[in-house]
């Protein structure tokens, strides 16, 4: 519980006051409750939701680094995070008419 307030403090603190969604760990009710934060657990439908589209991106951004490979030592995949940000910047355009 411990270490679910510290990360949570953490976003909150970079990212302001949000509802906190989560998969259900027992330690995150507790965590909000500490935090004064609500709390909101996924339905199954969610979860699957949530771990297709993590998939659909896992298996894009190995497409991407198949041709693009990363020659760097040490890198820190700054290639994929800019990637990732020109593939949601372009779909988000997409879907505006």
């Amino acid at each position: 519980m411990f270490v679910a307030k510290r990360f949570l403090s953490g976003l909150l603190e970079e990212h302001g006051e949000h509802p906190v969604s989560t998969d259900g760990g027992t330690w995150y009710p507790q965590a909000c409750r500490f935090l004064r934060v609500e709390h909101h657990i996924h339905s199954s439908y969610e979860k699957s939701i949530i771990e297709r589209t993590m998939q659909y991106i896992k298996d894009r951004t190995e497409c991407f680094d198949d041709y693009f490979p990363c020659k760097k030592k040490k890198c820190k995949l700054k290639h994929v995070i800019n990637w990732l940000n020109l593939f949601a910047d372009f779909h988000n355009k997409e879907l505006k008419p």
